[in-house]
């Protein structure tokens, strides 16, 4: 035993080693003059060597080294700086040197300073450890070399000191290394230090690394290089990094199989979900009105959503995969996603539901190889007629849907007792997120306008209208006449009825205004100059694709929407008598891509219709739905910007 010790220590010791190839000296004269200019720092090297034990436990070694190019970049990494969790991560910063631009070398022996990371709304006690460098200036360089065990979510621990740096998967590993940069690499470094009994599978994502395997002193080594790193160019709305540019994904879990029943297994071993008699009749008080299977489910996902507060709090043992136990989430009523769904699925088991949690990924897309890409806990039931139907109490909150299509086209991977594979997220409807607005309006020979507007919408777009009901119940109708008020001050609003929101489930939102806008058109005894009071972007803030940037004529890479939506806009306008001739902006319309778009005008006698339908297909597109999606933007923004003419 202590003879395997000493053997796997004089292999980290060498493998964490690593020699360069060059000096950092020689690094900085190799550099081409002028090539990084408009970069704020160039990182020459940057090298991650992990070493791995039977257990699962590894050691990783960094070695970085950068150049600073400007006195932006002085500033912006001045200071060496390490997050961690101290529940399952140790970490520390071994040596700091500074490469003066005259040639100097300092080793910097300022205190490492260990202090409680920066927090909002989920207060796990992370960490930071850091050193401060002092003033850079251009020209200067900067070397460290850091060592960290551990992962970065802790589980439940056990006797052995380093239990709590252990993979909540015993005796695996699993990694997600990016090999993209913010600013430009001239070469990045990933090395892997394995036992030949573990079987690592790997995969590289958009784009090439330059990959080698070797067996030495009984292990097996594998590494990744790649150089010339640049930053990407990515326009707004673009997918998220991970999801276009290189990354590397090793793992040493057999399938998402293997990890759907860890999950599942560990939970249920835990008594994560098992009810308590407080919850069981908190259950049947809820449940008592519910007369369908699907009353019940809405029912508990609803209370779970609408009275457990998101703010996570550190319980110490028992953070990360292991979801708390039901009795301590009812009596604090708050907690992550892990929490809700835990809550949710205790309160499922209580009314008689096969209940189970699911991970998923918010934002990122989650790919074959088995390594830990999640970052949120959902809730997964098993209906009488056999079929799993996702809920997530966390983004639900006042929403009247059970599963978010925020959440669409997203991955997720089931915690089921017989194992699951990863799972997608369809396509929601168009048509079960409408955004409809219909008017009446009149137009008299002042140039007011006169009439009633209605807004109504479901699902997603619903969620985005009620916005103007949040904080106190005292402000919502200033926030509801504060929509007309933003685009007429003028505005004299004689009244706005709106739906109860406190039973936002019953019905979708609807909000009517009757309202007269004095000065709203140029009238004269010759000419009228008017735009539909509907086409000029009222509740723009319900569609967002309207703040996206259509000078860009093509996209090279997916993009995304807040979810698939239909717009529909539809006004009738009475017109001052007598004004026969009329230029009326031409009508527009794309149809047959992933966005369609149909408006247009007709003039009969004295009253002017307008209409658009706007359709939105899904939530995820590919770069060449990108025309379809841009062209619908265009011509709304094109009835927006032209008004009608009419003349004598």
């Amino acid at each position: 035993m202590m003879r395997n010790i000493f053997l796997l220590i004089a292999c980290v010791a060498a493998f964490a080693a690593g020699l360069r190839a060059q000096t950092p000296q020689q690094m900085l004269a190799a550099l081409p003059e002028g090539q990084y200019d408009g970069h704020d720092i160039v990182t020459l090297f940057d090298s991650t060597r992990v070493v791995m034990e039977e257990s699962g436990l590894s050691h990783v070694y960094g070695h970085v080294f950068y150049k600073v190019l400007t006195s932006a970049g002085g500033c912006d990494f001045n200071c060496v700086k390490m997050d961690y969790d101290p529940l399952s991560a140790y970490v520390e910063i071994r040596e700091v040197k500074v490469y003066r631009k005259d040639g100097r070398v300092e080793l910097i022996d300022n205190p490492v300073l260990d202090y409680p990371a920066p927090a909002r709304m989920i207060y796990w006690g992370a960490c930071q450890k850091m050193v401060a460098i002092g003033r850079l200036e251009p020209g200067d360089a900067v070397e460290y070399v850091t060592y960290k065990k551990g992962f970065t979510y802790a589980l439940l621990q056990g006797e052995d000191p380093d239990a709590k740096y252990i993979p909540p998967m015993r005796g695996h590993f699993y990694d997600i290394v990016p090999f993209w940069s913010h600013q430009p690499v001239r070469e990045k470094v990933y090395s892997l230090s394995v036992l030949p009994s573990k079987k690592v599978q790997y995969a590289v994502y958009h784009g090439t690394l330059q990959t080698n395997r070797k067996e030495t002193d009984g292990r097996v080594v594998y590494t990744f290089t790649k150089k010339d790193i640049m930053p990407l160019d990515k326009p707004a709305h673009t997918l998220a990094d991970n999801d276009v540019q290189t990354k590397l994904l090793l793992s040493t879990a057999e399938n998402w199989q293997a990890k759907s029943t860890w999950f599942y297994g560990v939970n249920e071993d835990y008594g994560s979900f098992v009810p308590t008699d407080e919850v069981k009749q908190k259950v049947a008080e809820l449940l008592r009105p519910a007369k369908s299977e699907n009353d019940s489910i809405s029912i508990l996902t609803h209370w779970v959503a609408d009275n457990m507060r998101y703010s996570g709090i550190s319980m110490g043992e028992g953070e990360g995969f292991t979801l708390h136990k039901c009795e301590m989430n009812f009596t604090d009523r708050c907690g992550v996603c892990k929490d809700k769904a835990g809550m949710l699925i205790a309160m499922l088991r209580a009314a008689g539901f096969k209940a189970y949690a699911a991970m998923t990924m918010a934002g990122e897309r989650i790919d074959d190889i088995p390594a830990d890409q999640f970052n949120h806990c959902v809730t997964v039931v098993q209906r009488r007629n056999g079929n799993y139907q996702l809920l997530d109490p966390t983004w639900v909150p006042g929403v009247r849907e059970l599963w978010s299509s925020a959440e669409q086209q997203q991955n997720y991977l089931m915690g089921l007792p017989q194992g699951a594979k990863l799972g997608l997220t369809p396509v929601s409807k168009a048509e079960n997120h409408y955004l409809r607005m219909t008017a009446n309006t009149k137009l008299n020979k002042k140039g007011v306008l006169s009439g009633t507007v209605t807004v109504t919408a479901e699902g997603q777009s619903d969620r985005t209208v009620r916005a103007v009901f949040r904080g106190r119940r005292t402000e919502w109708r200033e926030n509801v006449e504060r929509q007309l008020l933003s685009l007429y001050p003028n505005a004299i609003i004689k009244s706005a009825k709106y739906t109860d929101e406190d039973r936002y489930l019953e019905q979708p939102v609807s909000i009517t205004y009757k309202f007269v806008i004095p000065n709203y058109a140029t009238v004269t005894d010759n000419v009228v100059v008017v735009t539909p009071f509907l086409a000029k972007g009222f509740y723009k803030f319900a569609m967002p694709h309207l703040y996206y940037d259509t000078s860009l004529e093509t996209r090279t890479m997916p993009f995304n929407d807040r979810c698939s939506r239909l717009v529909q806009l539809s006004e009738t306008m009475t017109l001052p008598a007598g004004y026969t001739s009329a230029q009326i902006p031409k009508a527009r319309a794309n149809k047959g891509g992933a966005v369609t778009f149909d408006g247009g005008y007709s003039l009969e006698s004295s009253t002017l219709r307008f209409h658009e339908n706007i359709r939105f297909g899904k939530r995820i597109y590919e770069a060449e739905d990108w025309p379809s999606y841009r062209q619908a933007v265009i011509n709304q923004h094109f009835f927006m910007d032209t008004p009608v003419v009419l003349s004598r």
